[in-house]
């Protein structure tokens, strides 16, 4: 059995290898709780704490964010109205499976002209290194902008929530006034219902009585 293992690790690709293990390791995660818990998340109706994220070295990612230059930006500064943050990790079974249901959010929206320029997702990784983030975003399609979190700093300014967790702020003055209103530990369920939810809570549109 263990030969038969070996000659498989010796053909396979070495970015396969790494997400294999890397898998079983998210799996095992999910039993040691290596997320805690914080009773400070985010609160609703409330600024969010001020975090600086890197600007994008992908120019697509630029554009979708609204950024450019070098340097760091805050979340508030992305050009639209609403911004979905998602909390994320690579050793998180339940990010991993919920990954599709969040790019059917990003797809719904992205269909929509008078939705795509108002609502933008974003990713952190919490505790995850630009590596982990990158396996994670191949690994699941991502098709919206990751970003690594390696040493928790911004996982600690959101209060250590679980992951995955959803954050959805409302940007009243682009890079300065901005609500929260939405945050909420675990999946967010179908992504029609949650759009609806978010426009709704938004302003941006009522929502439908279909």
């Amino acid at each position: 059995m263990i030969e038969s293992v070996n000659r498989v690790q010796e053909r396979a690709p070495m970015a396969k290898r790494i997400l294999v293990i890397l898998n079983i390791v998210a799996l095992l995660s999910l039993g040691f709780g290596l997320v805690l818990a914080s009773d400070n998340p985010p609160a609703k109706r409330e600024a969010l704490s001020a975090i600086k994220l890197p600007i994008p070295a992908e120019a697509d990612e630029r554009s979708y964010l609204g950024t450019s230059g070098e340097g760091f930006f805050r979340i508030p500064q992305i050009k639209a109205k609403v911004v979905v943050i998602e909390i994320f990790s690579l050793y998180c079974a339940q990010c991993q499976a919920f990954a599709p249901e969040a790019n059917v959010l990003y797809h719904m929206i992205e269909e929509v002209p008078e939705l795509r320029s108002q609502i933008k997702l974003i990713g952190i990784g919490a505790g995850n290194s630009l590596l982990e983030v990158d396996t994670f975003k191949q690994s699941n399609d991502v098709p919206f902008p990751l970003f690594p979190d390696p040493d928790f700093a911004i996982h600690k300014l959101l209060g250590e929530v679980r992951t995955p967790y959803f954050i959805v702020i409302r940007i009243n003055n682009p890079g300065r006034i901005h609500d929260v209103i939405y945050s909420e530990a675990g999946a967010f369920g179908e992504a029609e219902t949650f759009l609806q939810r978010i426009l709704k809570d938004s302003g941006l549109k009522k929502e439908s009585k279909n």
